[in-house]
């Protein structure tokens, strides 16, 4: 499902900064992996180059047969959204919108095109994530795993191959975070979906099919 190959990602605002170097790896479909190491690993730069948010300054990134580097403009854009959803340790929900709207919000734009009932979808999700009594909730009306699993709902939406998850616990209290990563497994195996979180906790590591490890942009 996902290749890198000699991936390096170097950041030149200031003295140069080789966040990624030489990354090779293979994730299967539908498996769960966690990416761990210290901060300044290069855990979320590979996130964020696997996810086609940002651009390799080498080597290359194939998502479900894709060489996602030879995309532009809205064929990217389009990819990442029909392939890719994503889960970030800020939960980025819009604050005047309900449970509801949150999840809905990433495919608004292209409901006319849409081959099912948006709101009826999201509110599935939202079922599914143990929230169907929180529709109509505001995010500032829900816990800091309430709006967690809102975020998982609304990466959900357009039935994404796979969830990058970029510290999914990193905001949570203990236990609200074993639930997280409970769902996270839980969705990944009975959806199928490639699940790899970039991780500091080893509860979510231990929970994962297999581990790799960063250590100065490289894999240990």
């Amino acid at each position: 499902m996902i290749v890198t190959e000699n991936l390096t990602k170097i950041y030149t605002d200031g003295a140069p900064v080789r966040a990624l170097d030489g990354v090779t790896l293979e994730i299967g479909a539908g498996e769960f992996v966690a990416i761990t190491g210290p901060s300044g690993s290069g855990k979320s730069t590979l996130l964020n180059l696997i996810g086609t948010l940002d651009r390799p300054t080498s080597g290359r990134v194939v998502v479900d047969g894709v060489d996602v580097g030879t995309l532009r403009g809205n064929a990217l854009a389009d990819f990442r959204r029909e392939h890719i959803g994503f889960v970030f340790q800020m939960f980025h929900l819009v604050p005047t919108l309900t449970a509801l709207e949150n999840v809905m919000l990433p495919l608004i734009p292209y409901r006319r095109g849409l081959k099912f009932r948006l709101e009826e979808r999201a509110q599935e999700l939202l079922e599914a994530v143990g929230l169907g009594d929180r529709l109509h909730h505001l995010p500032g009306q829900l816990s800091g795993g309430e709006q967690q699993r809102v975020a998982i709902a609304r990466a959900l939406i357009n039935t994404p191959k796979v969830i990058l998850a970029d510290e999914p616990t990193g905001n949570l209290d203990s236990r609200a975070g074993a639930e997280i990563v409970a769902l996270l497994r839980q969705l990944n195996r009975e959806r199928g979906v490639t699940v790899l979180v970039a991780t500091h906790n080893e509860a979510v590591a231990q929970a994962a099919d297999r581990t790799i490890r960063l250590r100065d942009g490289r894999v240990v």
